[in-house]
């Protein structure tokens, strides 16, 4: 049964994945910082949706829906519109791509970024694994 994008039970498949994830375990295990995924409303989507994830040496050590940005101060902030989320989670444009692009926009040290993009596929590969239903 696929999970409805950007709710709490999709949240809470997202961090039991990565949890469960040795390749995410392995790849992130000198990642520090937390981060802002923040989704902007487009067609479909008609709320941002922002979703907080403190990742630290491949554990996820906490995970939440946000609604008001000001509640947290993550290293990272990375955001982009609705219809280059649903890409990459549906494996069609990979992340760091949309990151080198500029389709996704970054805040926070990109070079750290850069020099572990395996953690960023894995994380990817994460949300993956359960089947998502996005807003038509």
């Amino acid at each position: 049964m696929a999970i409805k994008f950007g709710s709490e039970e999709w949240l809470k498949a997202f961090t039991q994945e990565i949890s469960q994830s040795q390749a995410y375990k392995e790849a992130a295990k000198k990642w520090e910082g937390d981060l802002y995924f923040i989704i902007e409303p487009e067609a479909s989507l008609k709320d941002k949706i922002v979703v907080y994830v403190d990742l630290w040496h491949g554990e996820c050590r906490s995970s939440a829906l946000v609604t008001d940005e000001s509640e947290k101060t993550p290293a990272y902030r990375i955001w982009g519109p609705f219809s280059v989320w649903r890409q990459i989670l549906e494996k069609k444009l990979d992340s760091v791509q949309a990151m080198m692009t500029g389709r996704l926009k970054v805040k926070g040290d990109m070079a750290q970024i850069m020099r572990m993009p395996r953690a960023a596929v894995e994380l990817v590969n994460c949300v993956t694994k359960f089947e998502t239903e996005f807003p038509d």
